[in-house]
């Protein structure tokens, strides 16, 4: 059955109407290696010509990455955490940079994070910290730009641009994958429903539209709704109000 996009659809023509542009960037996390669903992946942004934000995870990751990376440049690479290792205790939301160990751990582990992909990665790599499961301790991002990063992401709308100083926040704000469910695609009227909320909100002033509206993906286990949603979300968007953003440490 053909979703519905409608009432994103009247959404967009207000946004031409009011000749508003919006920043719309791509997040995939995960990435360790080369794989075949890395490559549809890369296909896909060429196809959109909306490069991907690829968050890395330095702890395992494979030279081979870096060559397949360095052959498509619409594949930019930036630091997911360390080893998307969870250290929460049993019964709280997983995350590998909350606040369960000690601040000096956990900025080690970013740093080294850091250090493994600029060796990897070179001057290729962004300098932008996404911490596993989009949970970071406050008392992190204080220290994170005397670590070498310039911007952190995480997930919803951020409530400020600069949560500390030297650092840039640049969130993402959908993710269509149903974790909880049967990880397929959320149902894609729920989907179609928040983006044109998220967009109105933008519009009307109740939301920040300086920041890039970012689709967060997960390629490596992505089923063919996913795949289908996703292109067809990036389309539309993209026909419309939307210019590919990427990031660029100087904006910090």
């Amino acid at each position: 059955m053909t979703p519905d996009w409608s009432g994103l659809d009247r959404e967009l023509e207000h946004w031409q109407t009011g000749g508003l542009t919006l920043p719309l960037w791509w997040r995939d996390d995960d990435a360790m290696s080369h794989s075949t669903e890395l490559e549809r992946l890369t296909e896909l942004s060429a196809d959109l010509d909306l490069p991907v934000h690829l968050a890395v995870i330095p702890h395992g990751v494979t030279p081979d990455l870096g060559r397949f990376v360095a052959d498509h440049p619409q594949l930019i690479p930036v630091v997911h955490g360390w080893a998307h290792q969870n250290h929460a205790p049993a019964g709280e939301k997983k995350a590998e940079f909350g606040a369960h160990r000690p601040l000096e751990e956990l900025l080690d582990d970013a740093e080294r994070g850091l250090t493994a992909l600029q060796e990897m990665f070179g001057t290729g790599l962004r300098p932008m910290f996404v911490p596993p499961w989009n949970r970071i301790s406050p008392e992190m991002l204080t220290w994170l730009a005397g670590a070498g990063f310039t911007a952190v992401s995480t997930f919803t709308p951020r409530k400020s641009a600069k949560p500390a100083s030297g650092l840039l926040r640049v969130n993402t704000h959908l993710d269509p994958i149903n974790w909880k469910g049967a990880r397929s695609l959320v149902p894609p009227e729920q989907l179609i429903n928040q983006v044109a909320c998220q967009l109105r909100d933008r519009r009307l002033g109740d939301a920040d539209n300086a920041e890039p509206y970012g689709l967060l993906t997960h390629h490596l286990v992505h089923d063919e709704a996913v795949w289908g949603f996703t292109a067809a979300l990036a389309r539309r968007l993209l026909d419309g109000p939307a210019e590919a953003w990427i990031y660029d440490e100087r904006m910090s």
